[in-house]
């Protein structure tokens, strides 16, 4: 399995994630493995993750100076990352925000939403945009205020709209689960906007490949939230 080279410059690489791969070094497939394969380079510098069943855009630095800012804007939450899902059944409104506290357990290696702050809760934000339904499965486009382990699954799941193909939040279906990282957008060190963006291809994203065409990188129903 190869992968595919978005961007690459003297600072970083933005790459296409495969489903199944690790998002850092580990046992097994792994992004940075992935890269090292196709570039030849040594260094890999992770600065942020993504679930290992999903897929989708990602950043990683050349440089251990690379690595420092960009991990610096994620933890300040100036690296924008928007995600597109599948889940059952539909928001019920077009636009709109979820707001949780999460509590992640590490033994069973799942989050929930609790009712209250206590040790080992963080609250969890989200806002998304319902592009499409077609009765039984809803197109939406979700930006992360927060990154918590599993939000996005989470916080749909818990609203009895589990992701497709989600087993261990509730959806049934066989195959790759239906979560993909379609945009990351920050700036880089001289000041310089840069925005990374690609579209999920084949089953069960062609159900609503005509949305997918007309996506468009920027969806101004954030920026009126």
């Amino acid at each position: 399995m190869g992968i595919r080279v978005l961007w690459e410059d003297e600072n970083l690489w933005a790459v296409v994630k495969p489903a199944g791969a690790i998002s850092e070094d580990g046992n097994g497939l792994t992004v940075p493995g992935l890269i090292r394969e196709a570039t030849g380079a040594e260094y890999v510098g992770v600065v942020h993750r993504l679930d290992r069943e999903a897929a989708g855009v990602m950043v990683y630095a050349k440089t251990p100076a690379s690595a420092r800012y960009l991990s610096e804007q994620v933890s300040a939450r100036r690296m924008e990352k928007d995600y597109l899902a599948l889940v059952h059944g539909s928001p019920e409104e077009e636009y709109g925000e979820y707001r949780d506290l999460l509590f992640r357990d590490a033994k069973r290696g799942k989050s929930f939403p609790v009712t209250r702050m206590r040790k080992g809760v963080k609250e969890a934000v989200l806002r998304f945009h319902r592009i499409q339904s077609d009765g039984e499965l809803s197109l939406v486009r979700v930006r992360l205020e927060t990154g918590r382990t599993h939000q996005i699954r989470v916080q749909f799941s818990s609203r009895q709209m589990p992701l497709w193909a989600d087993r261990r939040y509730g959806g049934k279906e066989t195959g790759n689960l239906a979560l993909w990282s379609c945009r990351i957008a920050f700036l880089t060190a001289a000041g310089e906007r840069r925005t990374f963006f690609a579209r999920p291809e084949g089953e069960p994203w062609d159900r609503f490949a005509e949305s997918l065409a007309r996506l468009p990188e920027e969806d101004p129903g954030f920026s009126q939230k």
